[in-house]
């Protein structure tokens, strides 16, 4: 009897040692990273899969923000009207005419209104010493630079056309708008033309953006 007794005790023992063995195997393995079935192993690449998704929605709302607020195709130009007004605004994304493209009736005016930050407005017009981005015949503008929040300019339009114009201190930041006068056939216009070759890919890729929105305002698409 004392001998079954003994050998059942070392029976047991090494049961138990060997399920010891197996759990610490067990666990040893699942924290591997060389073990593709561990379950750290797969739970790292669903977090980083999320992270991933989540920089990636962040980054294309980053660009939605960009786009909204009035700062490209999103805009509705509309219908000529008798009077228009146009903010100059220093923002977070920069700094920025809004709307971009207003329109008025032949005879005209717009109001230009200096919210936040300094700004000008002047028109791409040889007087300006700038390429012309204005109807032929069409007189140029130069407010000088606006500091005071809530100053105002005003320009009266009476040449019908397309008209190009762009903050001084920002123009190379792309601070730049269009007014659109009257009912105007986009062919012949200057300011629809290919943007200066002179002028900074900022500027050239503003102004084909402004091209763009003016031609889609008068019907014409290339």
């Amino acid at each position: 009897m004392p001998n079954d007794s003994l050998y059942t005790r070392r029976r047991v023992l090494g049961v138990t040692s060997s399920v010891a063995v197996v759990g610490l195997a067990g666990c040893s393995g699942g924290g591997s990273t060389d073990n593709p079935e561990g379950g750290d192993t797969t739970a790292t690449p669903t977090e980083d899969h999320h992270d991933a998704t989540d920089t990636e929605s962040g980054h294309h709302e980053e660009e939605g923000d960009h786009d909204d607020g009035g700062h490209g195709h999103d805009e509705e130009i509309g219908d000529p009207t008798d009077t228009a007004e146009v903010a100059m605004l220093t923002a977070d994304d920069g700094q920025h005419f809004e709307p971009h493209v207003v329109r008025v009736n032949i005879g005209g005016t717009v109001t230009f209104v200096n919210e936040s930050g300094s700004h000008s407005t002047a028109a791409y017009h040889p007087d300006n010493d700038q390429p012309q981005l204005v109807p032929d015949g069409a007189q140029a503008w130069d407010s000088g630079l606006l500091s005071e929040t809530g100053a105002t300019f005003e320009h009266t339009f009476e040449t019908e056309g397309v008209y190009h114009y762009y903050c001084a201190p920002h123009e190379a930041l792309g601070m730049i708008g269009s007014v659109i006068v009257g009912e105007p056939d986009a062919h012949g216009q200057p300011a629809l033309e290919d943007p200066p070759a002179d002028k900074p890919d900022s500027v050239r890729e503003k102004i084909s953006e402004l091209n763009e929105m003016c031609n889609d305002a008068l019907g014409h698409t290339h």
